[in-house]
């Protein structure tokens, strides 16, 4: 008998750091590698979303291959997963146009994000890759039949959207696309601003001592944790209203060892502020410094990492090309 093809799971992230923080790597790249065991995997950088907004050509392939040192050098085994750049793969905008032309405009100009970024621009520097991005994400998602897709809250309605984009078109049109489910990664809670505890850590908005950048220098983020926010008493314990700074360096120390809060608050009974910002610094770093000598590692190699995107797109393109053609042959384009 043949063995059942496992499930198929694809996520994507733009190229719009120097360095992913504390909060993207704990809430979905370290996740990501964990599904390759369950799923067949696709993983992609996505360039073309980050050219809706304005950025510095160099600047943008320089992120585009340090995302994806970052991929590889968190984890993921682009000889089991591949690893590719959006653009690389020109099906990617094909099928985007496709889908764009099922899209109602007011469903489109209903999506949170786009009135959220446009409201803070403006309506003069607002451009129609801002507006057409959820489709181009849909686009990403459909083209390799994903069965299921890891979301954050801030992603549910665009994935919300690819769903309806593809039952639209299979009920138009026959059944081509599998509609995809959203994959919940597993919780780690929100990772709060060392500063500013009561807020997420956030590129946009954290300030620089408040937010971890993996490829910083080891004891410029050893120096951040030593800094960070507690209160004014001295008993560790967790709670996020009366103890916020605290209770965000116990969940992060949770996180990163395994350990319940509870059994941390018990360990650290009697102990200082500082015995605990020391604790966390550590075991950050002991998994941070790793990661961060591979990246550097990796982009002292580019020719082998830009190698490595070729054969990923080869790879990505052995399904989306297939996707695409069954698309064509549906809506009555000529092959």
């Amino acid at each position: 008998m043949m063995a059942a093809m496992p499930a198929r799971v694809l996520s994507l992230t733009q190229p719009t750091a120097d360095s992913l923080h504390l909060g993207n790597y704990l809430g979905a790249l370290r996740q990501w590698v964990a599904l390759q065991d369950e799923y067949e995997a696709f993983y992609g950088v996505a360039d073309l979303h980050a050219l809706t907004v304005e950025v510095e050509p160099a600047q943008l392939t320089e992120r585009t291959l340090r995302s994806a040192a970052q991929f590889i050098a968190a984890g993921i085994d682009p000889q089991r997963s591949p690893v590719f750049a959006q653009s690389h793969v020109g099906e990617h905008a094909q099928l985007a146009w496709v889908l764009s032309c099922l899209t109602g405009f007011g469903q489109a100009s209903r999506m949170t994000q786009f009135k959220d970024k446009s409201a803070k621009v403006g309506a003069d520097k607002t451009n129609v890759g801002l507006f057409t991005y959820p489709v181009l994400m849909a686009a990403d998602i459909l083209l390799y039949q994903a069965d299921r897709v890891p979301v954050g809250e801030d992603q549910r309605q665009h994935l919300e959207l690819t769903r309806d984009l593809a039952q639209r078109f299979n009920h138009r049109y026959g059944e081509v696309f599998t509609v995809p489910e959203p994959h919940i990664v597993k919780s780690v809670g929100k990772i709060m601003d060392l500063q500013d505890p009561t807020s997420k850590m956030s590129k946009s908005s954290s300030s620089p001592a408040g937010i971890i950048e993996l490829l910083d220098e080891p004891k410029v983020n050893v120096k951040k944790f030593r800094s960070a926010v507690t209160d004014s008493g001295t008993v560790i314990s967790y709670d996020e209203e009366a103890k916020p700074g605290v209770s965000n360096l116990l969940s992060l120390l949770s996180v990163m060892t395994g350990d319940p809060v509870e059994k941390l608050v018990a360990d650290f009974e009697g102990k200082m502020y500082g015995h605990l910002k020391v604790a966390v610094a550590d075991a950050v770093m002991a998994e941070v410094v790793p990661f961060r000598e591979r990246t550097l590692e990796l982009m002292q190699e580019r020719t082998e990492l830009q190698r490595l995107l070729t054969e990923g797109a080869e790879r990505a393109r052995v399904v989306a090309s297939k996707t695409l053609a069954d698309v064509y042959d549906a809506v009555g384009l000529l092959r």
